[in-house]
């Protein structure tokens, strides 16, 4: 008789799913605080309806990556480094140089690394769209300004 009286939670499947489109200004934001909110609306985790096994990523755009600001001494201390899997082929980089080179890379790998190790993670990640300038290709989707 109690079977009556309860309630399921209600799993949002992948069809109901509403996609919006947001853009956001890292022009002196802080690398760590805006990798960890893109991380959160990456995963769906703002919306109501929020279910952990389906991809409900909204979609985000980011630019001035360029002008993104780290705190402390981390652009010198800051390590970055990948192997090519061949002896002695370690690449080391810091922050700064990074930043020069790739600037769009730092913040990728920050929010990447802050997503869950599972396979979900390259979907969400093709949800994120960063670029260095002003200028960025999807003004025909109307992101909406997201204020981090």
């Amino acid at each position: 008789m109690s079977s009556i009286f309860t309630t399921q939670t209600p799993w949002v499947k992948k069809e109901e799913i509403k996609r919006e489109w947001y853009i956001v200004d890292a022009k002196d934001k802080i690398l760590g605080r805006l990798a960890s909110k893109l991380a959160y609306i990456l995963q769906g985790k703002h919306r109501p309806d929020y279910t952990p096994h389906v991809d409900q990523a909204d979609f985000i755009v980011v630019i001035n990556a360029e002008k993104i600001k780290l705190t402390g001494k981390k652009l010198d201390q800051k390590v970055y480094w990948r192997h090519s899997g061949y002896m002695g082929g370690l690449k080391l980089e810091t922050a700064r140089k990074l930043l020069e080179r790739k600037p769009e890379q730092l913040i990728y790998l920050a929010v990447k690394r802050m997503l869950p190790r599972n396979r979900m993670r390259k979907k969400l990640l093709k949800k994120l769209k960063i670029y260095a300038g002003e200028s960025h290709p999807h003004t025909a989707q109307n992101p909406k300004p997201l204020e981090i």
